[in-house]
């Protein structure tokens, strides 16, 4: 996997049901590199601390080769690497095959992958259309955020390589596509609990969902 593009955003203002927001999703190719810290990307606009940023999302990557799926459904706006909201554009990442848990290198850093990226109307935003939200979740392919194991610097043309394999077999769409269906898989519920990397909170949120189905 070769990183296509290093991206950052400034904070966007925009209207929502009445109100006026920020967002840092509208982000674009530097020809810098970026210093991936512990909880976020030196230099790179975070609004919604709640919701971006922080351990297990402190940079967030995608797939370079979604783009032609995508530029199809939305021809008429104005592309750029970055698109999606990603700090790095990524050649050759696949969701089918990364798993939660993975550790890669990233140029200096050490990374590990935590969680696909669940879509949220600030997407829309950038996309001019909220439609895309149904959308990327149909498509099933949204990404992936990372967890900083060391800090370093990623620049365009450095390779993702694998260093270990987590030993946990959830992948990233396998998690993704559990999180929006409508049947829960006991083998994927088992994978999710006992998976280390994934957030607490998402296992937490899990366990309370099935005790109350109980």
């Amino acid at each position: 996997m070769k990183v296509i593009s290093t991206n950052l955003g400034t904070a966007t203002t925009f209207q929502w049901n009445g109100k006026e927001e920020q967002t840092g999703i509208f982000k674009y190719p530097t020809n810098t590199a970026l210093f991936l810290g512990a909880n976020d990307v030196e230099n790179d606009t975070v609004i919604d601390r709640k919701h971006h940023g922080g351990e297990h999302k402190a940079c967030f990557l995608f797939s370079a080769d979604q783009y032609a799926y995508w530029k199809a459904l939305y021809p008429n706006l104005s592309w750029d690497w970055g698109m999606f909201g990603e700090n790095l554009t990524v050649e050759g990442l696949d969701e089918d095959i990364l798993r939660i848990g993975d550790i890669y290198t990233l140029g200096s850093a050490l990374v590990q992958i935590t969680q696909p990226r669940e879509p949220c109307y600030k997407l829309g935003i950038r996309f001019e259309n909220q439609q895309i939200i149904p959308q990327y979740v149909e498509h099933q392919f949204p990404g992936a955020y990372v967890k900083v194991l060391a800090a370093g610097s990623v620049k365009k043309g450095d390779e993702m390589r694998l260093v270990t394999q987590s030993k946990n077999t959830l992948t990233i769409n396998q998690y993704y596509k559990f999180l929006f269906a409508k049947n829960n898989d006991p083998e994927t519920i088992q994978l999710i609990l006992d998976n280390e990397a994934l957030p607490a909170s998402k296992k937490e949120k899990l366990r309370n969902t099935l005790s109350k189905a109980n």
